[in-house]
């Protein structure tokens, strides 16, 4: 059977047209020199930490996804602060780590640290506005990308669980239904659910673990967002159930995710001390340093 094609291409080219779809029509207020420089940054951020941990290989397309999010997510008037942000992005891929695995999405804890780091970093979610066709088009472009990388249920069963909770919410205090409707056409929750949640390497491994951390997300971000009245609920609910991840694949177990369907070994060349850090970092001993 031929190998299959690596999902993060499909989501390195969905992201970057936002990116470009963004210039052109929505006016986005990130500069390409700006965005030039997020992604410049998270390169050499993993570049660095490859090469002190003396990894085989650097591979550059988890680290290209993880950029483009923080283009089309993070705003800063300082040039230091988009540095800072991804460099905190990629290093904790690195430095936080359970059972092999990374334990945040790299873009969700760069964004919600530089949030409580300074009061001159925020997140732009209006920048998408509402139109339903434009949350249509991010749904359809979404769902190829989930499902090549499959894990379309973590996406489903979020944005299910969610649109539940939003619409129970509203038929409660009896709004009428344009206004659940409004608050779930946002580009923003598309490219959380889409983007963000989905990402193979920091979801539970198995797909009952997935369902519930889909679920726990959707009800943290509600609460946040309704019940205590703030902003970036998606965020904060996603950076606090990450760290239940690790408890999830311990109670619900399943197989590892693997980017290309296949665990090669690591080259035969390569150093007892290399290999030891490897090893440590990549469980099933890929050559690189994939998610």
């Amino acid at each position: 059977m031929a190998p299959r094609r690596d999902p993060r291409l499909y989501q390195i080219a969905v992201l970057a047209g936002l990116l470009v779809y963004g210039w052109a029509w929505l006016g986005f207020d990130i500069t390409p020199a700006r965005a030039g420089l997020l992604i410049v940054s998270c390169l050499a951020t993993q570049l660095a930490w490859t090469r002190l941990c003396a990894l085989p290989a650097c591979d550059p397309r988890s680290v290209l996804i993880s950029a483009l999010s923080l283009c089309l997510l993070f705003r800063a008037n300082d040039p230091l602060l988009a540095v800072a942000a991804a460099i905190t992005a990629i290093s904790t891929k690195f430095i936080l780590r359970i059972n092999g695995k990374h334990l945040f999405n790299p873009t969700n804890i760069g964004l919600a640290v530089m949030l409580l780091a300074s009061d001159r970093a925020w997140v732009s979610p209006g920048q998408w506005g509402n139109p339903a066709w434009f949350a249509f088009l991010m749904a359809c472009l979404g769902s190829i990308v989930v499902t090549r990388a499959a894990r379309a249920d973590v996406t489903f069963a979020f944005l299910l669980v969610y649109a539940a909770l939003v619409g129970g919410r509203s038929y409660w205090l009896g709004e009428p239904i344009a206004i659940p409707i409004h608050r779930l056409q946002s580009g923003a929750l598309l490219l959380f659910a889409f983007f963000m949640i989905s990402d193979p390497k920091t979801t539970p491994d198995s797909r009952a673990g997935r369902v519930l951390f889909a679920s726990l997300v959707a009800v943290g971000a509600w609460y946040v967002q309704f019940r205590l009245f703030h902003t970036n609920g998606l965020l904060w609910s996603l950076a606090c159930c990450s760290m239940l991840v690790p408890l999830i694949d311990r109670w619900l177990p399943g197989p590892r995710y693997s980017w290309t369907g296949h665990n090669p070994l690591l080259p035969k060349d390569v150093s007892h001390a290399s290999t030891a850090v490897a090893r440590d970092l990549h469980p099933d001993r890929a050559p690189v340093l994939a998610g």
